[in-house]
């Protein structure tokens, strides 16, 4: 997220246009982008600019119980809120298992998917280690961070998300990395004990809660000094229920028998300004109360928070916008679409396209055991691998692919020509990939999926 050549914000113009007063921008508000103004899309929510008291940095106190979580966790680091359902409740009887794997390289980077790959085992024990995690255990995924975590002691039930650290505070000296990092070691703290965390009232955790607990713990973590994220928060239960919370333009995408299911919608303040958690110093607020000026300090309870019945054979993707500014949903589609029809979990027939029964075979490591020898010999997968981690490389691959063609314009580019058709970009946008894939699969599945 580093800033293009003869990049000018235009934040600093617009706030210079109207005072003589020293400037104080809204720090950290910016994604790296072209010279280019400020403007509103009419394809994206805009949203207030909410300007906070200097008392307070960020928001309310955290739990206890969370201070010293924020390493106890299974791997590494898109007004209020719109709530939405799905009409279709879901079915007791059912049981679901959540296949998930992530892949991600930072910007500038060479891509290795053998290396920037996480495979997540859910009976994986959670273990704090020693002396805290340092940058040096980061994996190599930039400003971005993911986490994968067991929601409460149910090994069936999974928490996921995204965080996109601001590339806008690196001019005032902060690493956005430390920020969206220690805030998905937070969440998947707080998802691991979710249920103490709950004190036993048997009320479930909620997408947004879960990144209300995340944002608290960072804001009162002297380690943090400043910073912002955008965030994607995904709570999938055993039952097929996914609930998502999605604040910024990190996001998701719901796919099902060759086709978009459904897919959330970037919350931006204006063109290339996502909605974002910051911690901002209190010399930043007291210079913004002197002189002017509003610091970007969105809430939890902003995000736009969705609900939705899944099915057999779907596949969910969380991502930054390191993959929705250079792939559409359609490229996406495609691919998950040309790799499931390969391998065999998704086939196309007269009757339209089909899920096979069983996906154990592709959702797993090969086995090595005699009973499942012959599961082992017809798998159409290397060994090392699974139908999720290959989804994951390949979308990733993919999208670094076109971040860096400068020929074939993508998502970021065509809204630049929309909206600013002066301007002049090509192809793609460079930046942080992180891709975090669900497979889903139904025990005792209906014999075939049908369209």
């Amino acid at each position: 997220m580093a800033v293009t050549n003869g990049v000018v914000r235009a934040t600093q113009l617009a706030l210079r246009s109207t005072t003589s007063a020293p400037v104080v921008r809204a720090v950290g508000s910016r994604r790296d982008s072209p010279a280019i103004p400020t403007a509103s899309s009419s394809s994206r929510r805009a949203a207030r600019l909410q300007a906070t008291p200097p008392s307070t940095r960020c928001s309310p106190a955290i739990p206890s119980q969370l201070k010293n979580e924020r390493s106890r966790r299974l791997t590494s680091s898109n007004s209020t809120g719109t709530a939405s359902y799905s009409t279709s409740a879901p079915s007791p009887d059912n049981k679901f298992v959540y296949n998930v794997a992530a892949s991600y390289i930072a910007k500038g980077r060479a891509y290795d998917p053998s290396t920037h790959t996480f495979q997540f085992n859910p009976y994986n024990r959670v273990q704090p280690p020693k002396g805290g995690r340092g940058k040096a255990s980061r994996p190599e995924s930039g400003q971005d961070a993911f986490f994968v975590s067991r929601l409460g002691s149910h090994t069936g039930e999974v928490a996921v998300g995204v965080a996109d650290g601001v590339g806008g505070w690196m001019d005032s000296g902060v690493d956005p990395a430390d920020f969206s990092h220690a805030f998905c070691d937070y969440m998947a703290a707080a998802a691991t004990a979710a249920a103490a965390t709950m004190g036993g009232t048997g009320k479930p955790l909620t997408a947004r809660q879960l990144m209300q607990k995340g944002y608290e713990a960072v804001c009162h973590d002297p380690a943090i000094k400043a910073g912002g994220s955008t965030a994607v928060v995904g709570l999938l239960t055993a039952n097929g229920t996914l609930e998502v919370a999605n604040l910024g333009d990190s996001g998701f995408i719901v796919l099902r028998l060759n086709g978009v299911h459904a897919s959330s919608e970037p919350q931006t303040h204006a063109f290339n300004t996502p909605y974002q958690l910051s911690v901002v110093p209190p010399s930043m607020l007291l210079r913004a109360a002197a002189f002017g000026g509003a610091q970007l300090m969105d809430q939890p309870r902003d995000a736009e928070v969705t609900r939705h019945r899944l099915r057999h054979g779907d596949v969910l993707i969380f991502a930054s916008d390191g993959l929705w500014d250079n792939l559409f949903n359609q490229d996406v589609l495609r691919i998950v679409s040309r790799t499931m029809t390969k391998v065999g979990a998704w086939e196309s027939t007269d009757r339209g396209v089909q899920v096979v029964p069983d996906l154990r075979p592709y959702t797993g490591l090969a086995e090595t055991n005699a009973t499942e020898e012959r599961a082992a010999s017809n798998r159409p997968l290397k060994p090392d691998t699974t139908l999720q981690s290959t989804l994951a490389t390949q979308i990733v691959a993919a999208a670094k692919a076109a971040s860096v063609n400068r020929r074939l314009d993508g998502p970021f580019a065509k809204e630049v020509k929309k909206y600013y058709p002066h301007e002049i970009w090509h192809g793609g946008k460079e930046d942080d990939i992180c891709v975090v894939v669900v497979l889903v699969s139904e025990e005792e599945a209906p014999t075939k999926t049908k369209l």
